[in-house]
């Protein structure tokens, strides 16, 4: 891997001194903070190489819900730029903020301030939820004129609790994946991915669209 330490402690550092006012991450232990949110943001991606593939062919990463740019930031430098990053965050003042990390941390992403329902994936994508909701809450808002691919990071007790949405995603996605991966002091990590059944996906509801990924990109 990369330095990931060192850009551990840099990330961590910025994260509880300049920016400890915004609360981006209540982790101020560095060591917890590398397991917990730089190893939890990677490890997925080296584990699953269907995960890994989805990236390197769309080269667009669009990561919902990243709130202190997790894993958005930790994927742009492990896969040294190689992809174009797009965050979107219905929180203004988080795009703000990690805007500036990701420019302090020499990577470069577009942040926008947007719910992924007022979005158009009218690119090839892989799209990346961690630490968000429920699966089907989120994939039934995403809207896409292209096959993309959806993954999401998810705890251990995933079936349990969400078996009833995973049914219901099924109608219109196909799973792709099922990754069950160790990240030191994490309660193992569940990588679950999706593909849409139909090129074209849009809500039957009226939604404002605030932008399309083509015009980022």
């Amino acid at each position: 891997m990369k330095d990931l330490r060192t850009f551990s402690d840099q990330y961590h550092n910025l994260l509880t001194t300049k920016f400890a006012g915004i609360n981006l991450t209540r982790i101020l232990d560095a060591e917890e903070f590398y397991n917990k949110q730089i190893l939890d943001s990677v490890l997925p991606y080296e584990h699953s190489e269907i995960f890994k593939n989805s990236l390197m062919k769309n080269k667009v990463l669009i990561d919902v819900g990243f709130g202190g740019g997790f894993p958005i930031l930790t994927l742009l430098f492990h896969v040294e730029q190689k992809i174009k990053a797009i965050g979107i965050e219905s929180k203004r003042k988080k795009c703000e903020v990690v805007g500036e990390i990701a420019k302090k941390l020499a990577l470069v992403a577009d942040f926008y301030h947007a719910r992924i329902e007022n979005v158009i994936i009218d690119k090839p994508a892989t799209v990346t939820f961690k630490a968000v909701g429920k699966v089907n809450d989120f994939l039934s808002k995403i809207q896409t004129t292209e096959t993309i691919q959806v993954f999401f990071y998810k705890g251990p007790g995933f079936y349990e609790q969400e078996e009833n949405q995973l049914n219901e995603a099924l109608k219109q996605w196909d799973l792709i994946e099922e990754e069950t991966i160790d990240v030191p002091e994490v309660e193992q990590r569940l990588l679950i991915g999706f593909q849409n059944k139909k090129k074209v996906l849009r809500r039957t509801k009226n939604t404002e669209i605030v932008v399309k990924v083509s015009d980022i990109i």
